[in-house]
């Protein structure tokens, strides 16, 4: 049980450190960076059912002391697992504000005067066929 402990205790702490590369990598490798991450939140998360197996075989007199140490480690672990959750949500919003704001560039809009003079030649329009119908006018 200490040999896995240890080594998912160090497997957190390389997670931790890797973390940091989220923030650095650019936007072609930050998917690379965020499935490396989360291959190995997996990998500590599988370390430790094993663990939470052990501990509960430990001794009685040491049991106590086993299970809080891998509730700690499966603590650390879930907030790492949010932090990459964290990054993914922020990195995708900006994504997305990016592409509005690609598409709002790249819009054609019309102008208000181009509105207008459309409307004047509607207005017209009609002015034109109510003038022209034919009814009969008794003009004395």
């Amino acid at each position: 049980m200490e040999g896995l402990y240890h080594q998912t205790n160090k497997q957190v702490h390389e997670v931790q450190s890797y973390m940091g590369r989220l923030e650095t990598s650019d936007k072609e490798s930050v998917h690379l960076v965020e499935n490396e991450i989360q291959a190995r939140i997996d990998k500590v998360f599988s370390n430790l059912e094993r663990l939470e197996i052990l501990s509960s075989k430990e001794p009685p007199n040491k049991r106590q002391n086993a299970k809080l140490r891998v509730d700690q480690l499966k603590y650390d672990v879930q907030h790492l697992q949010t932090a990459l959750r964290n990054f993914q949500h922020r990195r995708y919003i900006r994504e997305q504000q990016e592409r509005q704001q690609e598409e709002l560039l790249a819009r054609t809009f019309t102008t208000n005067v181009n509105i207008l003079y459309f409307r004047s030649l509607c207005s017209r329009g009609y002015y034109l066929s109510e003038k022209f119908q034919t009814r009969p006018r008794l003009d004395y």
